[in-house]
């Protein structure tokens, strides 16, 4: 069970623990975007043209059984 604590002190302690966190900087952040946003679209085109793929083997596959 938790222990009721002082809010003040839940305050202190947070402000603490959060000046001991490493933030990245600007820079970091920018490159670390940039390489999302280009995972994103690699990622996309790629299951785009599986889709069309699979789309277009599926269609001749279902068509050719006519």
């Amino acid at each position: 069970m938790a222990s009721k604590s002082n809010p003040l002190a839940f305050l202190q302690q947070v402000r603490s623990e959060t000046s001991k966190v490493t933030w990245p900087s600007r820079r970091e952040t920018m490159i670390s975007t940039v390489m999302v946003l280009v995972m994103v679209i690699f990622a996309s085109l790629f299951f785009f043209a599986a889709d069309q793929l699979i789309g277009w083997v599926l269609g001749y596959v279902l068509n050719t059984g006519n």
